[in-house]
């Protein structure tokens, strides 16, 4: 998710917003299991980790972990999408501007430091100082920060009040409800340290130490991660498991494997759509699936020399056939979007399908015409070989194959692995190049706001300014009706201006073998694996 600094079009006066509270602690106030009661575990996943150092991470396989080794000061328990307190016994909204979070009295880091107000504070300065182009820091907390020309992000002075160990107050430079659910994000909001972490650049992955439920005993980037109960946790969810085993594979194919023959008793993330079908044919196993809003998704680089024709990226929308990709390149195992919003959330409105329709040939290439663009048009098209999963090369070649059959495009196909990739594609390596996108939090902005204002957080380019005063109009009210209006309108304005074309949704999917308990119960739409949900018996 990104959040850019917006200046609100209304008046703070113009602004119904209710003042609530980000909802109470169910801290038990009486600390972790001493031993845990269930027996070690393995999750087996082939999500890869960027940084377990909060400040440089803004992915899936670093959060996971993340959640389960630091505390937020607020945090969405599964299958919800009411904020409750995690470090903070509440937050709460002085006015739209003002947020105010009061701790629980005795946190600790599993080091035994006092986690205070102090920390909080550092923790915020020090994301942003550190500003790691890998982080989220520099694009969740734009209602904080200032953004030069030259990209420099800094603090606002006077944004983060410290008035007692106790207490920490957000003075926010716009009215922004959403701020809250940025609290709620590890990558951007973790609590660390201030006597561990440098102030100015990232700590040793195997080094970090947190709060949160678990303490990490090792790490092997690639290879291994090792977790126990940390004992001086006193939050609202004490883990049930004295230790946790994290396996990385390279191989979706190795990972499937893995889980038949008993080598982990979880595997998550990401397992191939054929893998899947046996495993259900596998007694020894259980497929489990849950809601979900992974989303996949094409962008335009819309400041380059392709991407910058509006027809080219309108003609391109009107061609991609998202029922052939479901069904060729993920054997029907995701479902086609048609917006940037997954079904589900409020104000969600199928815009592309509404702009479009079916795929057309025909009106594509009167799209072309109209514009005077001549045909075929050369576009290399990106795509990452490991991080999204096998079936994102079956995809890139069905898209290719849909461009290239109507005529009108001629692709060069290009891949490069995930930790390069991130860097290019916003250097203009590619004129369209494929993204996934995990939920931050529960609610549309999430996918509006991150993906239109300022280029988004792959920085493409787009600029429109009725979309950033769109954001700030939603951002500024807590009236639902009036927000998933605006939610409506900002999927319009995409599915017309194309920075972006949206392609499918997935579930939440794992897999587990026997023995095992408390899976189910974290597969929503959050994709937070929660460890201290999962045991294993004896």
């Amino acid at each position: 998710m990104i959040r850019h600094k917006l200046v609100a079009a209304l008046g703070t006066g113009a602004l119904a917003v209710a003042l609530a509270a980000c909802g109470g602690s169910n801290s038990s106030g009486g600390g972790s299991t001493a031993a845990g009661t269930g027996s070690p575990w393995i999750l087996g996943t082939t999500d890869t980790v960027t940084a377990l150092d909060p400040a440089g991470s803004y992915d899936l396989g670093s959060s996971t972990l993340e959640y389960n080794l630091y505390q937020t000061l607020v945090t969405v328990p599964p299958n919800s999408t009411k904020i409750e307190g995690d470090a903070a016994k509440s937050c709460t909204y002085n006015d739209p501007k003002t947020l105010t979070c009061t701790l629980n009295p005795g946190e600790k880091f599993s080091n035994g430091d006092p986690l205070t107000s102090a920390d909080v504070k550092y923790s915020f300065e020090r994301a942003i100082k550190i500003q790691d182009a890998n982080g989220a820091a520099i694009y969740l907390l734009g209602s904080i920060t200032d953004t030069a020309k030259d990209g420099t992000v800094t603090l606002n002075k006077g944004s983060i009040e410290t008035p007692d160990p106790q207490t920490v107050v957000f003075h926010l430079d716009h009215p922004d409800t959403t701020f809250q659910y940025v609290l709620t994000y590890p990558g951007a909001a973790a609590i660390v340290d201030h006597n561990v972490f440098p102030a100015d650049k990232k700590l040793p992955d195997d080094q970090i130490i947190g709060s949160g439920p678990y303490k990490l005993d090792q790490y092997k980037a690639g290879d291994q991660a090792v977790l126990s109960l940390n004992p001086n946790y006193t939050g609202p969810n004490p883990g049930k498991t004295a230790q946790v085993f994290v396996k990385y594979y390279s191989d979706p194919t190795a990972l499937a494997l893995a889980a038949k023959n008993g080598e982990v008793d979880v595997a998550w993330r990401s397992l191939a759509p054929a893998d899947i079908a046996n495993l259900k044919k596998d007694s020894n196993v259980t497929v489990a699936t849950g809601k979900g809003s992974e989303i996949r998704y094409w962008v335009w680089k819309v400041d380059g020399p392709v991407g910058k024709q509006l027809a080219i990226r309108q003609a391109a929308a009107q061609l991609i056939d998202r029922n052939a990709i479901a069904k060729n390149a993920y054997d029907n195992t995701v479902d086609p979007l048609y917006s940037i919003v997954p079904p589900g959330y409020g104000g969600q409105k199928d815009s592309f399908k509404a702009q479009y329709g079916a795929p057309s040939v025909s009106k594509a290439k009167q799209i072309l015409q109209a514009a005077g663009i001549s045909t075929p048009v050369n576009l290399t098209v990106g795509w990452t070989p490991t991080h999204y999963g096998p079936s994102t090369e079956d995809e890139a070649n069905e898209l290719q194959r849909q461009l290239d059959s109507s005529g009108l495009f001629k692709v060069t196909l290009k891949s490069t692995e995930w930790e390069q990739y991130q860097t290019i594609y916003k250097q203009g390596a590619y004129d369209l190049f494929i993204l996934g996108w995990f939920p931050d939090y529960p609610d549309a902005d999430d996918y509006l706001s991150p993906f239109m204002v300022d280029g988004g957080f792959f920085q493409n380019g787009y600029k429109n300014p009725q979309v950033d005063k769109l954001v700030a109009k939603e951002q500024g009210t807590s009236d639902q009706a009036k927000r998933e209006q605006v939610f409506g309108q900002l999927q319009d304005i995409a599915a017309k201006d194309v920075p972006f074309i949206p392609s499918w949704v997935g579930q939440n999917t794992a897999v587990y073998g026997p023995g095992m308990s408390g899976v189910e119960d974290t597969l929503d739409p959050s994709f937070i694996f929660r460890f201290w949900l999962v045991t294993k018996n004896g």
